[in-house]
């Protein structure tokens, strides 16, 4: 059939507007994290999986509040997320977030574990615990006991200037003052076997290995060790050692926080609420379980069973903002009592 030139012009002006229509561009999200990629990439595989939108990782090691300040209004970041509460005290601070206004959020996350304006808010847990040689038949301990003289010489530690440290110390201060806190500090330092070293893992290996009796830990270690995730030779690091749940006197267990905030001049500001809602959802909080050993958030969510075989866990129901504050007076008192030295 011929085609009259008024027809052909037609039909040649819609073929070209049809080229000249973008492709719909993949919804997106890029995450700024301090944590480490490979325990961050279950996540974000999930949530794609279940969402179709593109999550784009970089790995801030150091200077994440600097590095997004230095951005500025250019920064690529949506979501900021740490893996301690004070890089999130840090960061509004510093001015780079805006409240995440997330009705979800705040209907799953406690109040005492996100920030009250909306700025950040928790998505998993890791609980500071005490590990014990098995001979000893421990079965219940305080944080104040492990700055009674009957431990002298027979605890072992991490750095006191390590974020998970700070952060005890910065709790203490908050439940019980500066003075009181330096004075249990103090009597810490007094029981080490040795000078503070190496990880939480390494503590363990040491109670083993007779260096010590007891130690502290963070939580997703003893999964990473039970597991065997961390090798053959971590695994008996892991099941040679008692896993205690100490608590303070008339509170709980004290947690620190993965958390996130959103970017101030995040571009895929929705995408990046879409996530944190995911993330606190039961199929997220089950990833960060399974994938991390993390304690979930969100009250009633399943702990992974060698997480949940170590007891109950009481999170203190002190605000973990409030834990936060303290951070910098924590680290002042590790160096005024000398502790690594």
């Amino acid at each position: 059939m011929m085609l009259s030139r008024k027809m052909k012009t037609l039909l040649a002006t819609a073929a070209f507007g049809l080229a000249a229509v973008p492709a719909l561009a993949a919804e997106e999200v890029n995450v700024y994290t301090t944590r480490e990629p490979g325990l961050f990439a279950p996540l974000a595989k999930a949530f794609t999986e279940k969402t179709g939108i593109k999550v784009n990782t970089v790995f801030v090691k150091d200077g994440l509040a600097e590095r997004v300040a230095a951005e500025g209004a250019a920064s690529p970041a949506d979501l900021l997320m740490t893996v301690d509460v004070g890089v999130l005290a840090e960061l509004v601070d510093k001015g780079v977030t805006q409240p995440l206004k997330s009705e979800a959020a705040e209907k799953a996350v406690p109040a005492n574990l996100r920030a009250a304006d909306g700025s950040w808010t928790a998505l998993s847990l890791r609980a500071r615990l005490v590990w014990a040689d098995k001979s000893l038949g421990l079965k219940s301990i305080s944080y104040a006991d492990l700055a009674d003289p009957k431990w002298k010489g027979q605890l072992c530690i991490r750095s006191g200037q390590h974020p998970y440290n700070t952060a005890l110390i910065a709790a203490t201060i908050a439940h019980d003052g500066r003075d009181k806190a330096k004075a249990w500090v103090a009597g810490v330092k007094a029981n080490l076997a040795k000078k503070p070293s190496g990880g939480d893992r390494d503590v363990a290996r040491d109670i083993l290995g007779g260096l010590c009796k007891i130690g502290v830990g963070n939580s997703y270690y003893v999964g990473l060790m039970r597991s065997g995730k961390g090798g053959p030779e971590q695994k008996v690091w892991g099941d040679g050692v008692d896993v205690l749940l100490p608590t303070f006197a008339g509170g709980g267990t004290h947690v620190n926080i993965t958390g996130a905030a959103l970017a101030r001049n995040a571009p895929h500001a929705e995408a990046a609420r879409k996530l944190v809602e995911y993330l606190v959802s039961p199929e997220g909080q089950k990833v960060y379980a399974e994938q991390n050993f993390e304690y979930p958030v969100v009250p009633g969510a399943a702990a992974e069973p060698t997480i949940a075989g170590l007891g109950k866990l009481t999170v203190d129901s002190l605000p973990i903002a409030e834990i936060a504050k303290h951070r910098k007076d924590a680290s002042l008192v590790v160096d005024e009592v000398g502790f690594d030295q």
